[in-house]
């Protein structure tokens, strides 16, 4: 299988529903998609696949076999090929190369289902929700991520509607340490560095970088508690900011789930894992059995360790810090719940395993 870098325009708006999207929404779909290849004979998807991809054929031919046997076939170009192949899942059939090569498009299903809806909910385009000057790369960055798939069109618009542009320099702070939560920011152009202080490293251990797309200053917002690290420009550039009101109407209570304690325990029995966001200390006095101890301000850190596959149901002493951190490991696409009251409303006697 091989790729092409560019899409024109004029392919996608063969399709549909995709003829029916904004021309600043196609070319950000555009950005994101890719022409591929694939050789006679080789499989394109098999009957059963529950794979989320919203698949279009372009050029060539392909049979469509159930059990074994061929039940239709496809070319493109044709009035069918305007539709996805197979759109339900999982599919029904097996699509297999017929002709000597197929070029197709592959796309994210939860990507072209929110572009669509945002599409269809109001006037405004992509392009034109942004800050002038910094481009509309970004947003899709965040219409990408499967947190965001949980935040209602109309929300996302006003999302951006309200933020604000900041242009900073290398070397400005922009939220410090110990500082209260005012703010949840977008990176647009240029790098920040996340560090934190510790009683052994005053000058700070560095977290994490970020880039264009990336996201910080949300943990304050969802605890209410104070900053738990300092974020600094390595290099210019423009952050997009929405205030800590819009933060919680808009983006916070649709991307958090909240679960009690019968609904976490049947997640965990069911091959999900306890993540404890408490202190080191916290953690050894009372936990849950098998738990996993990340510290909220470790969690960025700490993301590459975790199972992506695995669902993960946050928990601390109250609930505050633990929906802090299920907020980060949402929008960095984990499976996460927020144990809802935190380990203080629970059966410590049956729950938790006392140590000293």
């Amino acid at each position: 299988m091989t790729e092409t870098p560019t899409l024109e325009l004029k392919v996608l708006r063969s399709f549909s529903p995709l003829d029916g999207l904004k021309n600043e929404n196609l070319r950000a779909l555009a950005r994101k998609t890719v022409l591929r290849e694939l050789g006679q004979g080789r499989i394109l998807f098999k009957e059963g696949d529950a794979d989320k991809r919203t698949i279009y054929l372009v050029s060539g031919a392909v049979d469509l076999l159930s059990e074994g046997r061929i039940v239709g076939s496809l070319s493109g170009g044709s009035s069918e090929a305007r539709h996805p192949i197979a759109p339900i899942l999982p599919r029904r059939c097996t699509a297999r190369v017929a002709s000597d090569r197929i070029e197709y498009l592959s796309i994210d299903s939860d990507l072209l289902d929110v572009l669509l809806t945002w599409d269809q909910t109001g006037s405004y385009e992509v392009g034109e929700l942004g800050a002038a000057g910094s481009g509309g790369d970004w947003m899709t960055v965040l219409l990408q991520n499967r947190a965001f798939h949980r935040v209602p069109p109309a929300n996302l618009q006003a999302v951006f509607m309200r933020m604000q542009r900041v242009d900073l320099t290398a070397g400005e702070t922009i939220v410090r340490q110990g500082d209260d939560g005012d703010y949840f920011y977008v990176v647009v152009s240029g790098r920040c560095a996340v560090t934190r202080e510790t009683p052994l490293n005053r000058e700070g251990i560095k977290l994490a970088e970020l880039g264009m797309g990336d996201t910080f200053g949300e943990e304050a917002l969802v605890s209410g508690a104070t900053r738990n690290a300092t974020v600094t420009m390595i290099a210019d550039g423009v952050l997009m900011r929405l205030g800590k009101e819009d933060f919680n109407l808009l983006l916070n209570e649709p991307m958090l789930r909240w679960v009690d304690y019968t609904e976490a325990r049947r997640i965990v029995a069911e091959g999900g894992r306890w993540l404890d966001v408490r202190l080191p200390s916290e953690y050894e006095h009372c936990h849950f059995d098998r738990s996993l101890n990340v510290p909220l301000y470790f969690v960025r850190l700490k993301l590459k360790s975790l199972e992506p596959l695995i669902p993960y149901v946050v928990c601390c002493e109250n609930g505050r810090r633990s929906s802090a951190a299920a907020y980060v490991l949402s929008e960095r696409g984990f499976d996460a719940s927020v144990l809802r009251g935190g380990i203080a409303t629970t059966d410590l006697a049956e729950a938790l395993n006392a140590v000293g």
